[in-house]
Formats: structure tokens, sequence, C-alpha cells
């Protein structure tokens, strides 16, 4: 429910707006004097203020200027006679929303404080959405706490505040198009555009044309004129993903691009000039196309102005359980699953598995298993059959111990079960047994037949004895 102040020297006004708005679903706070209403906008949120112009003490446009002092985001209309609408005009250019004259019309008011109510929500949603877009395309989606990744963060820090074109290497799947987001969102740039095209994924003439625009008739299907990716991103940021699969036309126009910063649409004889920062990635040695004669050399020097390279997942194995760990609270919630841990035996395979799609084949196999798991905990069955057929989970089963038992095996994934739990609980016993399944009796007769010590009666001991 919106919550309005209503500021007026008379009791009927206020007591008359009190039933009307509350009528409509409001909630109403009404105030008598000036001063009082200060305090009130000082120490209350409110969606929205009607306040009277002229007031004894202090005036409603004294209200307004500490309204736009304090709180800007709190949208205000003016009530005013017909005489003082001078100043209701002076209130607009000061920073009130609208104004009513009175004697006012009930709907005509009703109409205005919607419209004010209606304002304030687009203005709250519009800051919510750049909150969750930070939050997306910052660093909180490049997840990783390993030495190369700390690094490739503090770099990006680094960057973000220059105009430099960048280039972005590794390997497919590893996250180069998040990190030129968190980049982008990083920069100066970051209230304007970021547009992403894959250039492999697109033949010469039809990539020209998303790139630089083209003009009505200027091939078979131009029905009319069409901006190119530079004009759309305009004072923002282009991710030329792929780089290294452009053809040598389109490398020679966008060398071009690059260096006069003037387009030319597809069929046009104009320039149009464009601002724009460039990141570009592949997972190709562009020194080697090179070498080829299949990638111009004076393009990869204006590229690689700033280039740093994005590890695959098997040269940080320390990022696996992070990783895990995002993916399962990710799609536990949009799956509405309750699946908590990953099994010991999952954990190995993951941490032998060379993951050659990287972390993009990570997140698919940890979305595959949310989905066809039907316990607490995600178990071997629940993974893709090229996992365990490959090479490194063969060996592994061929490698068995031939004195293999069991009963000692299974004794040793219990414990390991306790263990993760208890952690997971925070040293809680009753969460422990909680997370398990079990009785808090079943898991105290575990930790006595496996000799398990969490020292939790210590801890217990230490707060009585210390509240």
């Amino acid at each position: 429910m919106e919550k309005i102040l209503v500021v007026d020297d008379e009791k009927s006004i206020l007591d008359l707006l009190k039933v009307v708005f509350e009528k409509e679903g409001w909630r109403v706070k009404t105030c008598l004097s000036a001063p009082k209403a200060l305090e009130f906008i000082d120490k209350e949120d409110f969606d929205l203020l009607l306040c009277d112009i002229k007031m004894p003490q202090t005036s409603g446009m004294e209200i307004l200027k500490h309204v736009q002092d304090r709180k800007p985001d709190i949208p205000v209309i003016m009530m005013t006679a017909y005489g003082s609408i001078k100043q209701s005009v002076e209130a607009l250019k000061i920073g009130a929303l609208d104004y009513v004259v009175k004697p006012f019309e009930i709907d005509e008011l009703k109409i205005v404080v919607s419209h004010g109510l209606e304002q304030r929500k687009l203005k709250q949603e519009n800051i919510l959405l750049k909150r969750v877009l930070k939050k997306s395309y910052g660093f909180e989606n490049m997840v990783g706490k390993s030495k190369k990744m700390v690094e490739i963060y503090n770099l990006i820090e680094k960057i973000a505040g220059t105009d430099s074109t960048i280039l972005v290497t590794g390997e497919s799947g590893t996250g180069k198009e998040l990190a030129a987001r968190a980049i982008h969102s990083l920069s100066p740039r970051r209230d304007n555009p970021f547009v992403s095209i894959n250039c492999g994924a697109l033949p010469e003439s039809l990539l020209e044309s998303e790139l630089f625009g083209h003009v009505k008739g200027s091939f078979t299907g131009a029905i009319a004129n069409k901006e190119g990716m530079f004009e759309v991103a305009q004072r923002g940021t282009v991710f030329l993903d792929e780089i290294g699969e452009t053809s040598p036309l389109t490398q020679v126009k966008l060398l071009r691009a690059l260096q006069e910063k003037r387009i030319k649409r597809v069929g046009s004889t104009g320039e149009i000039p464009v601002d724009v920062r460039i990141i570009a990635a592949t997972n190709q040695d562009l020194k080697k196309k090179i070498r080829e004669r299949a990638f111009r050399e004076d393009l990869f020097y204006r590229l690689n102005i700033i280039g740093f390279e994005i590890p695959p997942l098997r040269e940080r194995i320390e990022d696996l359980s992070p990783l895990v760990s995002h993916f399962l609270e990710k799609y536990c919630s949009q799956m509405g699953k309750n699946v908590k841990v990953i099994s010991p035996k999952v954990m190995e395979i993951f941490e032998s598995y060379p993951w050659p799609g990287n972390i993009r084949e990570l997140e698919n196999v940890i979305e595959r298993a949310v989905a066809i798991e039907d316990s607490e905990t995600i178990r071997v069955s629940s993974l893709p059959k090229e996992m365990l057929s490959s090479p490194q989970q063969e060996e592994y089963l061929l490698n068995i111990n031939p004195e293999f038992n069991l009963s000692t095996y299974l004794d040793e994934i219990s414990q390991n079960y306790i263990k993760q739990a208890h952690l997971e609980a925070g040293g809680s016993l009753k969460k422990t047994a909680s997370i398990l399944g079990i009785s808090y009796r079943s898991l105290r007769y575990l930790i006595d037949k496996y000799s398990l010590k969490f020292d939790s009666k210590k801890k217990q001991t230490r707060r009585k004895q210390n509240p």
C-alpha cells in the first residue's frame, strides 16, 4: 500500500482527503503544520507528498525545497488557491511534479495523485532494474576464488574506466562474455547499451549488415534502412565474440571503423561517426592465424591493446566448489527444488573430469542433475553418461583395489556425509540430523559408532558459562 503525506493548515481538508484516499487503498498521514511535516519527512518514508503552498510559519515552498534536498525521489504535488498560480509554476521549476487549484474536483485530484504514485513506482522499478543488471553483469556472476581469477578481477577493475580496446581469449565456455559485461558495467559507459554479436554465427554478407547497418534497396530483402550494432551501441560497448571467424573483407572494415571511428552502412556512400568501445573475444590462436594469413596482423594489434586470457576450468580446479554451489543454488531456486549437497563421489568425478566445455558445461551438468534428482543430494546416477564413460573415469574403475570392502567404503561415505552436513549446519547437531534426514538419536549413534568429534558439548558449556 502506497503511503501519502498530506500537509495543510485546514483540518477539514485533511479529514476529507484522508477519507477519500483511504477508500482508494492508500495509507494516509495528515499534518497541520509545516515544522511537523518536516519532522515526518526526515523520519519516515512516503510515496507521495501533497502539500499546500500557503501555510503559517513555514511555507509549502520551503517543504518542497526540503524534500528536494533530502529525498528527491518523492513526488510532490502542490495545492494552491487561484491567486497563487504563479507560485505553483515556480514550484514546478524547483521540482514539484504537479499542482492542483483549490477548490479542486475530488476525481481530478485522485487522477493527479494516482499519476504521481505511478511515477514513483516506475522510478523505483528502474532503480531496482539497474541494481539487478549490475548484479547480473558485475563480478557477482564471475564466480571463482583462485589466484588466476583474482588477478583477472583486479585487471578488470583497472581497465574498466579506460576506453582502450580489449581482446579476451580463452577456451569456449570459460566466461569471456561475462568478463566483457563486467568491464562494461564498471565503466563510465554503463548507462548506455552493451551490444553483443557472435561473428562466427553469420555469413559475411549478413555480418556486415548487422555490424554497420544497410540502406533500403542495397540488397534483396533490404526493404528499409537499418541501423547496425555500432550505431545501436552509441556511447556504449560492442562485444565482438569469435572475432577469429571474420572474413578478410570484414576485418578490413572493422579495422577502418576502429581507426576512423566512422562506419558506412551497406549500400551507402555517407559516413556515420560512432562512439563505441570495442571488446573482442576468441577461442582461437590469432597469432597462428596471422602466420597462416587468415587474420590481419594490423587488426590484431589494434584489438589487443589490452589483452588477457581466462584460464580453462581444469587449470583452476579450486574454483570448482564455489561454482558448483553457485549453480546449485541458482537452479534449485528456479525449479523450486530442495537439492542441498553434492555427494563426495560426484565431487571426485568432477575433480577428475577434464571439462572440455568449461564452466558452461558444468552449469549444464548441474542444471540437468537438479532437474532429475529426486533426493536432497546429487548422486552419480544424475550425471550424464558421457561423464561416467570418459577415459579418466574408466581408468578410475579399472584401478579399483581388488581387496575393496563395500562395508568399509559405505562407512567412509557415511562419515563424509555427516562431516559435510555438520559444516552445512554451522555446528548444530540438530540441524545436522535434519539435513541428513535422520533423528537426533540416530545421529548421536553414528557419531559414537565412527568416533567422530565435533566439540559441540564444549561449545554449549562455554555459552552457558559466558552468556
